[in-house]
C-alpha cells in the first residue's frame, strides 16, 4: 500500500465474475481476514482494518476476526460505510482496488461521492493480496460437460436466438452492437454446458461475447483451452460459437472500439474500463431474466430432483433420530452433515455434489444463520435444544435448498411458540394467491406477520431463486425483489427466529410459481405456488393451539403428500419408514 501511496485497500469477497461461491484461488478476503462467510469486504487502511458484512455473518464475524478487526454491521451494500468513512476524513484520500472484482455500478456509485472530497479510487494492475499469497492455489481448469437437453428443456442455439431477440426489443438500432455477458451461471445457462472447477457450483471461468447485429451474429466464448476438450470444441463448432483464449478477452474489448457494447450493472469495472465511455451501454440482465423462468422440462426435472434430495433428508432425520434417541450416541454437527452428505451422494450416483457449505447447527449456532461446522470445533448435537440442517443436493435434475428444524427431547414453550410462528409465515407464503403483476417483496410481510405480531423479525432475506443444476441463489425474483412473479419462477421460502447464544429454529421450502387453479378464480390472472420439497416439516414443536384450522389441515396435508412420494421408495428401508410413518401419524402396519 505505501509502494503506491494508497490509504485503503478493498479486498472484496467476490471474483472477476461477481460470484458468491468462487474458486480457492479467488478467496482473497477470506485469506486476509482469516473469515470463512461468503459475504463482506475487507476495507483495509494503514492502521485499522474492517469487515463489512450483513446481519447474516455479524455473530461468525466477531467469532473468527482477531484483534487487527473491527466488524461493521453493514446490509448487504458496503459502499455507504466506505463512502461515509471517506468523506468524514481527509481530503485527497486514495483507495487502492482490483478493477476486476468490483463492480461497474459500485464504481460508479463511489466514485461520484468522493470525487468533490479530491478522493480517488485506484485501479492497480497487480492484486496486493496475491502479491503476499505465497501458496495461492492454482486456478480451476478442469474440462466442461453437456448439460443433456433432458435436463434442460432448450438447446442453446434456442437460447442465444432468444436473448438476442429481447435484447432488441430494448434497442432502436442493434446494427453494430454487442452484449459482454460476464456473469457465469447466466453463460452456462446459455450454453447448456457445465464445469466442475467451482466449489458447489458447477460453473466454469469464461466471458460470452454475442453480436446483435443481425448481419452479424457472432458469438465469442472466452474460456481456457484445457477447458475445451475435443468433444466440446466440437459441440461450440456445430453450434457456430468461436472460442479464444480466458485472459484474450482484454485485448479483443480494446480492438473493438468501433462497437457499442452492452454490459450489466454487475460487470465488473475492468471490463466497463476496455470499452470508450460513449460506446458503453448499460442495461439490466436480460439473461439473468430469462434463465428465471423455468420450462416445463426444468420444473419437471426440478420435481425429480427435489423428489431424490427428499428421499435423502428423510433417511438422514430417520438416522438422526435413531442415533441420538434409540441408541443413546453422541453426534457432532459435523458428523450430522456428512452423514446427510452420504445419502445425498447414493442418490445422485456419481454426479452429486453439495450446492453449498451445509449449515448444520445446534443450540446457539443455530442462531447463526450462515454457521457451517467444522470437524474439531463442532458441537455435540443437543437434545434439549432444536438442532437446524440447511442444506442441499445438486443433482443433474436441478440444484435443491431445504431446512428443517427438529428438537430431539422436549421443547420449552418458548421454541414451541416461535416455532410455530415461523411455521405459520411458512404456511402464508405456500398458500398465497396473488394477481399477475405481484413481486416478491409485495408478499414478504406475510412471512413476517406471525413473528411480527409477537415483536420478533428474521434479518435475512424469506426466499431467493435457485437453479436447475446451476446456482442456490440465482435470478431476478426472490422475497426481497420488486421483479413481478410469473409461471416458472422458483422461489424458497425460509422464516426463521433466532436467540443469540441459545438456540433457532427456520424452515425452508422450494416452491414454483404457476397458474392459480381454484375454483372462481380467473387463471390468466392470478397466480399461486406449487411445492416442490419434499420433506416432512417436524411437529414436535408445533404449539397446536396457536394454529388456524386451515393452518393444521395444510400441515397435515403437506405431510401426508410427503409419506405418499416417499414411502414406494423406502420399501427396503424399515428404519426410514418407521420414521417416516411416526412422524406423519400413519399406522405402522407392514
Amino acid at each position: 500500500m505505501r509502494k503506491y501511496s494508497l490509504d485503503y485497500y478493498l479486498v472484496p469477497s467476490e471474483d472477476a465474475h461477481n460470484g458468491e461461491y468462487i474458486a480457492d484461488s479467488d478467496q482473497r478476503r477470506r485469506f486476509i481476514s482469516g473469515f470463512t462467510g461468503s459475504a463482506g469486504i475487507a476495507i483495509i487502511t494503514l492502521h485499522s482494518a474492517f469487515l463489512s458484512t450483513d446481519s447474516r455473518f455479524w455473530i461468525q464475524a466477531r467469532e473468527e476476526l482477531d484483534h487487527n478487526w473491527i466488524v461493521v454491521k453493514s446490509s448487504y451494500d458496503w459502499t455507504g460505510f466506505l463512502v461515509d468513512h471517506i468523506t468524514g476524513g481527509p481530503k485527497g484520500t486514495r483507495i487502492g482496488v482490483d478493477g476486476r472484482l468490483v463492480t461497474y455500478s459500485n464504481v460508479t456509485y463511489i466514485q461520484s461521492k468522493i470525487t468533490n472530497h479530491k478522493s480517488e479510487l485506484v485501479f492497480l494492475d497487480e492484486n496486493l493480496v496475491d502479491v503476499i499469497w505465497k501458496d495461492r492455489p492454482s486456478e480451476p481448469r478442469e474440462p466442461l460437460f453437456v448439460h443433456d437437453l433432458v435436463y434442460a428443456g432448450e438447446p442453446a442455439s434456442s437460447k442465444l436466438r432468444r436473448l438476442r431477440e429481447r435484447v432488441r426489443e430494448d434497442m432502436t438500432d442493434s446494427s453494430n452492437t454487442a452484449t459482454i455477458i460476464t456473469h457465469l451461471p447466466s453463460i452456462a445457462w446459455l450454453l447448456n454446458l457445465r464445469g466442475s472447477g467451482i466449489p458447489y457450483n458447477p460453473l466454469f471461468h469464461a466471458y460470452l461475447y454475442i453480436s446483435l447485429d443481425k448481419h452479424n451474429e457472432e458469438t465469442i466464448l472466452f474460456l481456457d483451452s484445457s477447458q475445451a476438450p475435443p468433444d466440446i470444441q466440437t459441440y461450440l463448432t456445430n453450434l457456430h460459437v468461436e472460442r479464444m483464449g480466458y485472459d484474450e478477452i482484454w485485448n479483443f474489448l480494446s480492438s473493438k472500439t468501433d462497437k457499442t457494447i452492452i454490459i450489466t450493472p454487475k460487470t465488473s469495472y475492468a471490463i466497463s474500463s476496455q470499452i470508450p465511455q460513449e460506446k458503453c451501454i448499460v442495461l439490466p440482465s436480460f439473461a439473468e431474466e430469462l434463465l428465471s423462468r423455468k420450462n416445463s422440462m426444468e420444473v419437471d426435472s426440478l420435481r425429480k430432483a427435489y423428489l431424490k434430495d427428499g428421499i435423502a433428508f428423510t433417511q438422514f432425520l430417520a438416522w438422526l433420530d435413531s442415533k441420538l434417541v434409540s441408541e443413546n450416541e453422541d453426534v457432532t454437527e459435523f458428523e450430522a452433515a456428512e452423514r446427510l452428505t452420504e445419502f445425498r451422494k447414493t442418490q445422485g450416483k456419481g454426479t452429486y455434489r453439495d450446492q453449498k457449505e451445509p449449515i448444520s447447527a445446534s443450540g446457539p449456532n443455530a442462531a447463526l444463520p450462515h454457521y457451517v461446522a467444522k470437524r474439531d470445533t463442532a458441537r455435540v448435537i443437543d437434545r434439549n435444544l432444536p438442532y437446524l440442517n440447511d442444506s442441499g443436493g445438486q443433482y443433474l435434475e436441478g440444484t435443491c435448498d431445504t431446512t428443517r428444524t427438529v428438537h430431539l427431547g422436549t421443547p420449552d414453550q418458548a421454541m414451541s411458540e416461535a416455532y410455530t410462528r415461523v411455521l405459520q409465515g411458512h404456511i402464508a407464503i405456500s398458500t398465497a394467491i396473488f394477481p399477475i403483476g405481484t413481486s416478491g417483496d409485495q408478499l414478504d410481510a406475510l412471512a413476517r406477520r406471525p413473528l411480527w405480531k409477537n415483536g420478533l423479525d428474521y434479518g435475512h432475506g424469506t426466499g431467493h431463486g435457485f437453479g436447475t443444476f446451476l446456482t442456490v441463489h440465482e435470478g431476478i425474483q426472490s422475497f426481497s425483489s420488486n421483479v413481478p412473479l410469473a409461471p416458472g419462477h422458483v422461489l424458497t421460502v425460509e422464516p426463521g427466529c433466532y436467540k443469540e447464544g441459545k438456540w433457532g429454529v427456520r424452515i425452508e421450502s422450494a416452491l414454483v410459481v404457476t397458474k392459480a387453479n381454484i375454483p372462481g378464480i380467473d387463471q390468466e390472472n392470478w397466480l399461486q405456488f406449487e411445492r416442490l420439497t419434499v420433506v416432512p416439516i417436524h411437529t414436535r414443536m408445533v404449539k397446536w393451539s396457536m394454529l388456524t384450522r386451515a393452518e393444521k389441515v395444510w400441515l397435515e396435508e403437506h405431510n401426508q403428500k410427503c409419506y405418499e412420494a416417499l414411502a414406494p421408495h423406502l420399501k427396503n428401508d424399515k428404519q426410514t419408514l418407521r420414521w417416516l410413518r411416526r412422524e406423519v401419524g400413519v399406522s405402522d402396519v407392514d
